[in-house]
C-alpha cells in the first residue's frame, strides 16, 4: 500500500526518468551515418508512440459507440468522446503548425528558408540545421508532454479506483517507457554545431516529463474519460507533426538503409518498454 503523498512522488519519479535520455543530445563529432541513425531510432519511438496512444484513446471512444449504438449507453456520451478524440487530433496537429508559425520562429531566429542559401555557405547551413533542431526538439517534447499527460491520469485514476497494484506497475512502466521518449526528444540535438545548454535540456525534460506528475495529481482528484481521450488524442496529433519533420530531415542526412534500420531499432525499443506495462497485467 502507498499513501497519496507516495503516489505523487512515484508519478514525478514515473516523468522525470525522462531525462535519463536526455544525456545523448550532447553528443557531438558524429558522423553522418551515426547521426542519422539515433535520429531514425528517436523518430521510431515517436512512430511506436503514434500507435500506442491512438490504440489507447480510439479503445475508449469505440466502446462508448459501441454502447450507444446497442442501446447500453447513452448516445450523448458516445458524441462528446468522440468529438473528444477528433478534436483534439486538430488541437495536437494543427495546433503544432500555429505555434511554430506564431512562437517557435521567433524564439529561434533563423534563416528563412535553407532553400535561400548559396551552396558554398556551409557554415549558414550548419547554423539553419542547428536551430531547426532546436524547434524539433521542443516541438517533440511537447507532444510527448500531452502524452504523459494522459499517461499520469491513468496513474491516478488508477489510484483512486483502489487498484493500487495497477497503479505502481503503470508507474514502473511508465518510468522505463519515459527513458526511451528522453532519446527522441534528444535525437535531433545530436552531433550540432554547439551542444545545447543544460538549461535548454532542462526546460525540454520538464515540459516532457512534468506533466506525468500533474497528470497523476489530477487524475487522483478527477476522473474523466474525456480528458483521457482529449489528451491522447492530442498527443497523437501533436507526434505525427513532428516525425513528419524529422522523416523529411532525417531523409536529407542520410541513407534510406540508415533510416529504415534506426526506425526498426526505434520501434522495437517502444514495444519492448511498452511489455512492462503489459506484462503485469495492465
Amino acid at each position: 500500500m502507498i499513501n497519496y503523498w507516495q503516489l505523487l512522488l512515484l508519478g514525478a519519479i514515473a516523468g522525470f526518468t525522462i531525462f535519463l535520455g536526455l544525456p545523448i543530445a550532447v553528443l557531438q563529432h558524429l558522423s553522418s551515418k551515426k547521426k542519422g541513425f539515433l535520429n531514425a531510432f528517436a523518430l521510431g519511438i515517436l512512430v511506436f508512440l503514434i500507435i500506442d496512444v491512438f490504440s489507447h484513446g480510439y479503445e475508449t471512444a469505440s466502446s462508448a459507440a459501441t454502447d450507444a449504438f446497442s442501446g447500453k449507453g447513452p448516445i450523448g456520451d458516445a458524441v462528446i468522446d468522440l468529438a473528444a478524440m477528433f478534436g483534439g487530433i486538430a488541437i495536437g496537429l494543427l495546433g503544432l503548425v500555429l505555434y511554430e508559425t506564431k512562437f517557435m520562429t521567433k524564439q529561434f531566429p533563423q534563416i528563412l528558408s535553407v532553400d535561400n542559401l548559396k551552396e558554398g555557405d556551409d557554415h549558414l547551413h550548419r547554423l539553419f540545421h542547428d536551430a531547426s533542431a532546436y524547434k524539433l526538439a521542443m516541438m517533440i517534447a511537447i507532444g510527448i508532454g500531452a502524452h504523459n499527460f494522459s499517461e499520469g491520469l491513468a496513474i491516478g485514476q488508477s489510484y483512486v479506483a483502489g487498484q493500487i497494484g495497477l497503479a505502481i506497475i503503470l508507474i514502473i512502466g511508465f518510468g522505463a517507457h519515459n527513458t526511451t521518449e528522453g532519446f527522441g526528444i534528444a535525437g535531433p540535438l545530436t552531433g550540432i554545431l554547439k551542444k545545447p545548454s543544460a538549461k535548454f535540456l532542462a526546460k525540454v525534460g520538464l515540459i516532457g516529463g512534468g506533466p506525468t506528475f500533474v497528470g497523476t495529481m489530477l487524475g487522483s482528484l478527477w476522473v474523466s474519460n474525456v480528458a483521457y481521450i482529449l489528451f491522447l488524442s492530442m498527443a497523437g496529433g501533436a507526434l505525427i507533426y513532428v516525425s513528419m519533420l524529422m522523416y523529411n530531415s532525417g531523409r536529407k542526412q542520410t541513407s534510406n538503409n540508415v533510416l529504415m534500420i534506426g526506425l526498426f531499432f526505434g520501434l522495437c525499443a517502444g514495444f519492448v518498454t511498452d511489455l512492462i506495462v503489459t506484462l503485469g497485467g495492465a
